[in-house]
């Protein structure tokens, strides 16, 4: 199941791609955390992932960095949106023109 990457495409394009038609979806029913998703997709990417950091230089470093970066900034905007939901499920509005007698 070890894909080999394509030399003249970028390595993050090419993670992107492995990635996003990776069945992960399929794991978490499975009960698999995230990080267990994670490593089986090393695993099951090893010999394209070694051949990424046979040439892995400062620049791809650089990039990988930015990615890292942009990745956690993702996740705080899920966990504030997820926030919100929680909040607006729990508010409870209140018709203030019904009187009580």
């Amino acid at each position: 199941m070890n894909k080999i990457i394509n030399k003249n495409e970028p390595w993050f394009k090419w993670l992107t791609r492995e990635f996003n038609s990776y069945e992960a979806f399929q794991d978490f029913e499975l009960g698999k955390n995230p990080r267990d998703v994670a490593e089986d997709f090393i695993s099951r990417n090893s010999i394209a992932i070694s051949e990424v950091f046979e040439n892995f230089d400062e620049e791809d470093k650089d990039t990988l960095d930015q990615f890292l970066k942009l990745t956690e900034c993702e996740l705080h905007v899920f966990k504030i949106l997820e926030k919100q939901i929680e909040l607006r499920n729990k508010i409870r509005f209140v018709d203030f023109k019904k009187r009580r007698k």
